[in-house]
């Protein structure tokens, strides 16, 4: 149980990402949390980011196959590339400038 004065999980994310890029699959792992949950911190991250002169830069997944990239939503963990149909599909990463 955190103290009044320890920062939240999601506040600790924040400042992770702060210091540099981290696929959502690495969230998890360093924060013990699930991948899904994850993604939901990034977007609440920044979605409160707005008001903050930072932004929460994507760098969006990717098909290891064919190289594709243009999927509809960029902070998304896509099971496979609708051009190869691949499964091959690089996680995106986040970081906060």
């Amino acid at each position: 149980m955190q103290g009044v004065d320890e920062p939240t999980t999601r506040q600790r994310i924040a400042d992770r990402l702060r210091t540099g890029a981290l696929q959502a699959g690495a969230i998890a792992n360093e924060f013990d949390i699930t991948t899904e949950q994850a993604l939901s911190h990034v977007r609440h991250i920044a979605r409160s980011l707005d008001a903050a002169d930072e932004e929460l830069l994507v760098a969006p997944p990717e098909c290891r196959d064919c190289g594709f990239s243009a999927f509809d939503d960029p902070a998304n963990r896509p099971s496979r590339c609708p051009e190869c149909r691949s499964e091959a599909i690089e996680e995106p990463a986040f970081r906060i400038e």
